[in-house]
């Protein structure tokens, strides 16, 4: 079984740790409607992805 030769130092793991943060969900305004929406996600109101039609809108029937 592997064991480690040496302890890891506290800057070591404290590097290994720093992508375990979590973060707040990143929101762009969108340029056309004006809401907020995912970046690089495809607005389901409109359809709508970097400025082409992609999706049919929803309807609100």
């Amino acid at each position: 079984m592997a064991v480690p030769k040496r302890k890891t130092s506290p800057a070591k793991r404290g590097m290994r740790r720093s992508a375990d943060a979590l973060s707040a969900p990143a929101y762009v305004e969108d340029k056309d409607s004006g809401e907020l929406r995912r970046p690089h996600h495809i607005d389901l109101k409109t359809g709508m992805y970097r400025g082409r039609q992609v999706l049919t809108p929803k309807s609100d029937a």
